[in-house]
């Protein structure tokens, strides 16, 4: 891609500083998306370091396969290739297990959207093992949550929090995830009744994720599952809502990218839901960091995506990453709006909605709840000044 994507932003990963022993870590990852990884890119790579970062970026199975077909050194392959089967043996488990859970869940009548995890990985990859994940991701109606909860746990699986009636209620209104926990691990699923906080102001509507699903079989199991479009727009604001950290997000939506996809349709939902420049940045970053971008042409940048695509990719390119509680990163989570109105939105509620933060801080009976709005400002404020 030629440097007029997004002018002056200094040298593409390949070009990075490199250091006496050889080039960087994150140099030789890219050049395995980029799949033109040969045996020297390795050399003078640390093999923990770049296993680490691999895994980092969500991309172990890619370089696994990268070092193992450049003829890389032993010390390289062989840190590279124990992540590797340590994946594949995690992979396989969840993606048993998705299907004991999607059965379970059917057999009570509660429908659910599997999404990444295995059946992101089985829709792009047509393999399981070919993206890296730990959980298992459900999308879900709010109306069908607290039945979830009980219908889960006779399979194993607690709550990671614990709220009070008068909590729970205020957390389905504000909050987005629960995260389960069973004695093979914690966090192992997440039950989604939106894709991110409402104070991000990104209005999902969930009842037409469900009309619009898709079948799919995963490990033998049929399920159903975001539509292409809808998975376009989630896996985009999913990216955004971790400021793009990781290289495997891009290359995710850029494989996605190559399907036959309804661009108009995607254009339009993104119009109605204010994340038109998130799409903007998150094509130019594949475009940058990958090569020729569908989605780049479908929807072309403004100065001010420009501008924090380019941001963005300077902070890749050092391994830096936004504090998702700082100013910087609230900052960054407003500029990516297009609309002033939406930007107006995401502070209101960033600065007005509670949640388990205040009500494990300071602890008020139920006639004084309306009083957290006035404790999640002040912890705010405290953020400000400290």
């Amino acid at each position: 891609m030629s440097a007029a994507a997004i002018p002056q932003t200094g040298a593409k990963p390949s070009q990075t500083k490199e250091s006496s022993s050889g080039p960087t870590a994150f140099a030789a990852i890219f050049a395995c998306c980029q799949g033109s990884a040969r045996a020297e890119i390795f050399c003078g790579c640390n093999p923990i370091e770049l296993a680490e970062l691999a895994t980092h970026h969500g991309l172990l199975p890619v370089v696994y396969e990268a070092v193992s077909a450049a003829g890389a050194s032993l010390e390289i392959r062989s840190a590279v290739g124990e992540r590797y089967e340590a994946h594949v043996r995690k992979v396989l488990w969840l993606t048993r297990e998705l299907g004991r859970v999607v059965e379970h869940l059917s057999g009570n009548g509660i429908p659910v959207l599997p999404y990444k995890g295995p059946v992101l990985a089985e829709t792009l990859y047509s393999d399981v093992a070919r993206r890296e994940y730990s959980d298992l991701d459900f999308l879900v109606q709010k109306s069908d949550v607290p039945r979830l909860k009980s219908v889960l746990k006779e399979l194993g699986y607690e709550p990671g929090i614990s709220l009070t009636p008068r909590e729970e209620r205020d957390y389905l209104l504000s909050g987005y995830e629960y995260t389960f926990d069973s004695s093979n691990g914690r966090n192992l699923i997440e039950i989604q009744w939106q894709i991110v906080p409402r104070f991000y102001s990104i209005d999902f509507d969930m009842r037409a994720f469900f009309e619009r699903s898709i079948s799919i079989t995963v490990g033998g199991h049929s399920m159903s599952t975001l539509c292409p479009e809808d998975l376009m727009l989630v896996l985009c604001v999913h990216a955004a809502k971790h400021a793009w950290a990781q290289l495997g997000w891009i290359c995710d939506i850029e494989a996605l990218a190559r399907r036959t996809l309804d661009w108009n349709l995607i254009a339009d939902y993104a119009d109605r839901l204010g994340i038109r420049r998130i799409l903007q940045i998150t094509f130019l970053l594949e475009q940058e960091l990958l090569g020729d971008s569908v989605g780049a042409s479908r929807f072309p940048a403004d100065e001010a995506s420009t501008d924090l695509a380019r941001e963005i990719l300077a902070r890749m390119e050092r391994g830096e990453e936004h504090d998702i509680e700082s100013l910087d990163y609230f900052r960054l989570m407003m500029n990516i709006r297009e609309r002033a109105s939406d930007r107006r939105r995401f502070l209101w509620r960033l600065a007005s909605t509670p949640g388990p933060g205040e009500w494990s801080a300071v602890h008020l009976p139920e006639p004084l709840f309306p009083l957290y709005r006035g404790v999640r400002a002040a912890r705010l404020l405290s953020r400000v000044f400290s």
